[in-house]
C-alpha cells in the first residue's frame, strides 16, 4: 500500500492558494478543471516532495477540491479523504469485506473504491497502475451509504 493524498475542500481558490502556497511554502503540483462535475483539483507538495510528487514515484500530496456550486463545510465535510494505491483492488477490497468493513463504493471500474475507517473517515482506494478487467462481483455491486 502507498499513502497518495489527502483532500480538502475550500471555498475560495485564491485565499486557500495564498494561505497553502505564499504563506507555508507549498507549491502546486497539477491542477485539472472538471467541468462535467462542476469541480477544480489542485494537487499541492511541500518544498521537499515537489520534485517527486512530478515523478511517476509521486510523493503524498494535498488536494483541494474546489465545488463551482456554493456549498457550506460547517460540519466538516470540508476534510474529504484519505487515498491509498494497492497492487490489487479486488483482493485488497475482499480481505476488508472478509473482515467485517462495508464497502461504499465498490471498484466496478476495476481502478478506484471508498471504504470507511470505524470513525466515519473516507478513504480512497485506488489500483496501482492500469485497471483491472472487470469481474463479478465487483462490477454488479451498487453502492452502500456515502464515501
Amino acid at each position: 500500500m502507498q499513502f497518495l493524498h489527502t483532500m480538502v475542500r475550500i471555498s475560495d481558490i485564491d485565499a486557500s492558494l495564498h494561505f497553502y502556497c505564499t504563506l507555508m511554502g507549498m507549491q502546486e503540483i497539477s491542477r485539472r478543471e472538471v467541468e462535467a462535475g462542476r469541480f477544480t483539483l489542485i494537487f499541492l507538495a511541500a518544498p521537499a516532495d515537489s520534485e517527486r510528487a512530478r515523478s511517476s514515484d509521486k510523493a503524498p500530496m494535498l488536494e483541494l477540491t474546489y465545488n463551482w456550486d456554493p456549498e457550506s463545510y460547517d460540519s466538516g465535510r470540508n476534510f474529504g479523504h484519505l487515498a491509498y494505491r494497492v497492487d490489487h483492488i479486488y483482493q485488497f477490497c475482499q480481505h476488508l469485506m472478509d473482515h467485517g468493513v462495508t464497502i461504499n463504493r465498490p471498484p466496478r471500474d476495476g481502478y478506484m473504491a471508498f471504504v470507511k475507517s470505524p470513525d466515519g473517515i473516507s478513504i480512497e482506494l485506488l489500483q496501482s497502475g492500469e485497471p483491472l478487467p472487470a469481474e463479478a462481483p465487483w462490477e454488479s455491486m451498487a453502492n452502500t451509504g456515502s464515501w
